[in-house]
C-alpha cells in the first residue's frame, strides 16, 4: 500500500485559513531566518543518511535486538558527525545539535546508549578535571577512542548524594585508590550506556584517606579492556532490564571489589589528594554542582521538544478526525471544533513557548553564573540551583501531563505505538525521576525560599531578583486589590507564592515551639513546602513568558504578534483557573473575577481555533522526527495507520503456526 502524495482536505483548509505567516513564526522560534535554514540543512544532511530507517519497526524487536540496533545506529550517527566535523571544522555544537534535540530522537527513538558520553562524561571532566586531566581525557573521549558514562545513582540511594555508599580509599603505599561496593544497595544503578557500551566511567564515591571520610568525589574508572571489551578484574557490570521507555539506552548496574585506580584518576580541579594522602579541600564545595545544574537546564529544553511533538500530532489529528454530531442535521464535525478538545490541546501549544523562553532565560543565567564562578564569585549560585531544581520539576511534570493529555485527545488511535505518543510518554515520564526526583527537587528549592523569607524579615534589599517579591509580603504590607489583567494575574501568582512560603515558615516555627526539632518540623511541613516551590516556579514561568514575549513580538508582524499575545493570555488565564483555590486563599479575587476569567479563557479557545494548525506547523517538525502515523504533515492518518499495521511480523503470513499447534486441536476437541 503506497501513501498518496496528497494533503488531507480538512488539514489543508486549516492551513489556508491561518491568519499569520507560519514561516515567520518558525524563524521567530529558531531565532532568525538564518538559524532556521541552518537547522533545516542539518536535518536534511542527517536524515538523508537513512540511519533512522528500520526494515522492521523496533517495537517488534526483542529487548536484546533493540539494544543491538541502538548501538548500530549510534555508531553510524557518530561516524557521520565525525565526518562532518572534519569537513566543516566545527566544534562540539554539531554533537550537541544532534544529541540534545529532536533530531537525535528521530534516529534513536527509544534511547541512545552513547548519550551520557557527551552529556555527562565529557562535561564532568571539563568542569571538574585539572588542565592536565582535561588534556589527556578530553581528546580521547572526543575522538571516541574511549566511551564513557557517569555513575552516581545507586540501588539504595538516588537524589540524596551524601548517602551514596560506594567507597574510594586512598592507599599511599601504591599511590592508588581502591574502590569497593560494600553492600548490594551500594551498586551503581541506572547509568545509560553502562551495561555493555561504555569502557570508562566517572564514578561518584565516598573518598577515604588517612582514616577519614571526605564525602563524595568523582573518579575516572576503566571498566572494560580497550581491546576485548571484557570487564576488568573486580568489575561487576550488567544491564538492569526492560523499562517503560528508553530501552535502547543500555542502563546498567556496577559493583566494585577492590578495584585499584591511579591517584590522578580522581578529578582534582577542586579538591585534591596529595601523594602522601593529605586531603586538600575545595575552595567551595558548591563548585561541584555545575554538571548537575547544566543537565537540569538542558532538560527544560528537552521537555519543550517533547511537548511540541505531542501537541503537533494531536492537533493535526484533531483537524482531520470527524466524530459525533453537534447538531442533528449537520455532518460530523472535526473534533477540534469541540471546545473540550481545544481545552486539551491549546495549553500544550502555549506551554512550548512558555518553556522555551524560560529555558533560554535560565540558560543565559547559567552561563553568567558559570562565568562568575570562574572568577570566584559564588553569590548567585544558590539562586541558580534553586531555579534549576524547580524548573526541572515543573517542566518534566507538565510535559508528562501534556503528552498523556494529547494521547487521550487522539482517542483509541493514540494508544497505538505507531502514534508515537505512548513511546513519548515513556521518555518524558522518565525525566520526572532522573537527575533529581521531582518532589526532592521542589524541596531543594523550598530551602532557598525559606532562607529568603528569613532574609526578607531582616532586610528585603538583600534578596536576589527572582525572590524579591517575597519582601513585599514578608514586610506585612496590605494585600493589593485584585487586578483582572495579565499583569494582575502574574502579580497574584507572586502573592500566592509568597503567601505559601510564609505559611510554611509559620508552620515550621509553630511546630518547633510545640517541641519538634527543626528537621521533624520541616518534614511535617514538607507537603506545603513542595507546593510553595511549585507556586514560586509558576510565578517565574508566567512572568518570564509574558516579559520575553513582549520583547520578541516587537519585531513581528501585527498578525503574528496578535496570535502570540493571545497564547500568553491563554497560558496565564489557564493557570489562574487551574490554581483558583490558591488565588482565593491568598488574594482578593472575587467570584465575579472568576466568572470573567472563565469567559476570557473560553473566548481565547475560540479565537485561537483558526490558527491551531498554523501554530503547530510553526514548530516545523519533520515527519521523520515526529515518527507518527497520526501527526504527519499530509494528515493521511488512516492510510498511515494501515500501512504501519501491515509492518507487523504477524501480518507476514495469513495463518500463524499457533493455529495448527494449539487452536485447531482445541477447536476439534483433540487436546
Amino acid at each position: 500500500m503506497t501513501l498518496l502524495n496528497k494533503v488531507n482536505g480538512d488539514l489543508q483548509r486549516e492551513r489556508d485559513n491561518c491568519t499569520f505567516s507560519v514561516t515567520e513564526l518558525t524563524n521567530l522560534i529558531d531565532g532568525d531566518a538564518q538559524k532556521t535554514e541552518e537547522r533545516k540543512q542539518r536535518e536534511e544532511m542527517v536524515l538523508k543518511e537513512g540511519i533512522h530507517l528500520e526494515p522492521v519497526p523496533a517495537v517488534y524487536l526483542s529487548h536484546k535486538e533493540k539494544y543491538e540496533l541502538a548501538v548500530k545506529k549510534s555508531c553510524a550517527l557518530f561516524k557521520m558527525i565525525k565526518r562532518l566535523q572534519e569537513e566543516e571544522n566545527a566544534g562540539m555544537e554539531n554533537y550537541m545539535a544532534v544529541l540534545g534535540g529532536s533530531l537525535g530522537s528521530a534516529i534513536l527513538g527509544d534511547g541512545n546508549p552513547i548519550t551520557l558520553h557527551y552529556v555527562m562524561f565529557i562535561p564532568t571532566i571539563m568542569g571538574q578535571g585539572t588542565v592536565e586531566q582535561q588534556a589527556y581525557w578530553i581528546g580521547r573521549a572526543f575522538n571516541l577512542n574511549i566511551i564513557g558514562t557517569y555513575a552516581q545513582t545507586e540501588l539504595g540511594h538516588g537524589t540524596f548524594i551524601r548517602g551514596l555508599e560506594t567507597t574510594a580509599t586512598y592507599d599511599p603505599s601504591t599511590k592508588e585508590f581502591v574502590l569497593n561496593s560494600p553492600t548490594l544497595t551500594s551498586y551503581k544503578w541506572w547509568p545509560g550506556g553502562l551495561a555493555h557500551t561504555a569502557n570508562y566511567c566517572i564514578v561518584m564515591a565516598q573518598l577515604y584517606t588517612q582514616g577519614k571520610c571526605h564525602g563524595i568525589h568523582p573518579f575516572i574508572v576503566q571498566l572494560r579492556d580497550e581491546e576485548s571489551h571484557m570487564p576488568l578484574r573486580g568489575i561487576k557490570v550488567g544491564e538492569i532490564g526492560a523499562k517503560l521507555g528508553m530501552n535502547g539506552t543500555n542502563n546498567g548496574f556496577l559493583g566494585f571489589e577492590n578495584v585499584r585506580i591511579p591517584r590522578d584518576h580522581m578529578l582534582m580541579k577542586n579538591s585534591k589528594v596529595l601523594e602522601d594522602g593529605t586531603y586538600v579541600n575545595a575552595p567551595n564545595s558548591k563548585l561541584t554542582y555545575g554538571t548537575m545544574m547544566f543537565v537540569r537546564v538542558m532538560i527544560v529544553n528537552d521537555m519543550c521538544n517533547y511537548i511540541a511533538k505531542a501537541v503537533t500530532i494531536a492537533t493535526r489529528y484533531s483537524a482531520i478526525r470527524r466524530q459525533s454530531k453537534m447538531k442533528p442535521d449537520e455532518p460530523e464535525p472535526q473534533i477540534i471544533d469541540f471546545l473540550t478538545q481545544r481545552h486539551k490541546l491549546f495549553i500544550g501549544i502555549a506551554s512550548v513557548h512558555a518553556f522555551k523562553l524560560s529555558s533560554e532565560w535560565i540558560w543565559n543565567m547559567y552561563n553568567n553564573v558559570t562565568a562568575e564562578l570562574e572568577s570566584g564569585d559564588l553569590e548567585r549560585l544558590p539562586e541558580l540551583h534553586a531555579l534549576s531544581c524547580c524548573l526541572k520539576a515543573v517542566s518534566t511534570a507538565d510535559a508528562a501531563e501534556c503528552v498523556e493529555r494529547c494521547r487521550l485527545a487522539c482517542g483509541g488511535h493514540g494508544y497505538m505505538l505507531s502514534s508515537n505518543l505512548p513511546l513519548m510518554y515513556g521518555l518524558v515520564t522518565a525525566a520526572c525521576t532522573y537527575e533529581g526526583e521531582n518532589t526532592v527537587m521542589l524541596l531543594q528549592t523550598a530551602r532557598y525560599l525559606v532562607k529568603s523569607w528569613h532574609q526578607a524579615r531582616q532586610d528585603s534589599g538583600t534578596l536576589t531578583p527572582t525572590v524579591s517579591y517575597i519582601g513585599r509580603v514578608a514586610s506585612g504590607r496590605r494585600m493589593p486589590p485584585w487586578d483582572n489583567t495579565i499583569e494582575g494575574i502574574i502579580e497574584g501568582f507572586h502573592v500566592v507564592a509568597a503567601g505559601k512560603i510564609g505559611v510554611c515558615v509559620n508552620q515550621i516555627e509553630k511546630r518547633q515551639k510545640a517541641g519538634l526539632c527543626y528537621e521533624d518540623a520541616w518534614n511535617m511541613t514538607s507537603v506545603q513546602l513542595a507546593s510553595a516551590s511549585e507556586a514560586h516556579c509558576r510565578a517565574i514561568i508566567l512572568a518570564t513568558y509574558f516579559k520575553e514575549t513582549q520583547i520578541r513580538v516587537d519585531s513581528a508582524s501585527p498578525a503574528l504578534k496578535q496570535v502570540l499575545l493571545q497564547l500568553v493570555d491563554l497560558y496565564v488565564v489557564y493557570w489562574a483557573l487551574a490554581r483558583l483555590g490558591d488565588l482565593l486563599r491568598f488574594t482578593s479575587i472575587s467570584e465575579r473575577d472568576v466568572e470573567q476569567l472563565q469567559s476570557w479563557y473560553e473566548d481565547l479557545l475560540n479565537k485561537l481555533r483558526v490558527n491551531a494548525v498554523g501554530l503547530v506547523d510553526g514548530f516545523d517538525i519533520r515527519d521523520e522526527i515526529l515518527n507518527s502515523a497520526l501527526g504527519a504533515f499530509d494528515g493521511r492518518a488512516y492510510e498511515r495507520l494501515m500501512e504501519e499495521a501491515m509492518k507487523s511480523p504477524l501480518n507476514a503470513e495469513p495463518v500463524n503456526k499457533s493455529f495448527h499447534d494449539y487452536l485447531k486441536p482445541l477447536m476439534q476437541g483433540k487436546l
